[in-house]
């Protein structure tokens, strides 16, 4: 069965700006800009006074869900531009320790389990890595767009896979040990 109208709205804080043109939108604020293009979901999307308001008419349950997640995706890069994103990764292992460098805009992973062949993941334009000082074995990965950070972060986890051994007993690797928004200096 379709639904007549679907509507949500988000509103837009002070210090954003936000402009909508063919279902492309373009946030600014004062980390910097993201845009992101929306055209694959046939919607409507509108500025309307302080807020951005998403419309879908006629629709069946599995596009109805594509409101919502357009919605998510507009606050995201609201919550980028404003505050940013911030993951941090803890190096775990149990004999041989993991040692992490960045060279240029590549991130290298040497000595995974006592194994010479290095692991080397691209950080992208956007993404910033930090080696954390106060705390051993961690690092940070922050940037505006979530998508970008989130990506890295699980390529690097991802570069860290064991492979023919057990699991269960094999824990070592790289794992995000806390995610989200970068904390609000009050």
């Amino acid at each position: 069965m379709k639904t007549v109208l679907s509507s949500r709205s988000i509103t837009i804080p002070d210090g954003v700006d936000v402009k909508i043109k063919a279902r492309c939108v373009t946030v600014k604020g004062p980390r910097g800009e993201l845009t992101r293009d929306f055209k694959h979901i046939n919607m409507d999307l509108k500025k309307v006074g302080k807020e951005v308001r998403v419309d879908l008419w006629f629709a069946k349950r599995a596009e109805l869900a594509c409101v919502r997640t357009v919605c998510s995706h507009i606050d995201n890069m609201i919550v980028g531009v404003t505050r940013g994103f911030l993951y941090k990764m803890r190096f775990v292992y149990s004999h041989f320790p993991i040692n992490v460098s960045l060279a240029g805009n590549t991130v290298e992973i040497r000595n995974f389990l006592g194994e010479k062949r290095v692991r080397k993941v691209v950080v992208p334009e956007g993404v910033k890595y930090v080696r954390s000082a106060d705390v051993k074995d961690e690092i940070q990965l922050s940037g505006n767009d979530i998508a970008m950070v989130s990506l890295t972060a699980a390529q690097i986890q991802g570069a860290t896979n064991i492979r023919k051994k057990d699991l269960r007993k094999f824990l070592d690797g790289i794992y995000v040990s806390e995610k989200g928004a970068i904390p609000a200096d009050d």
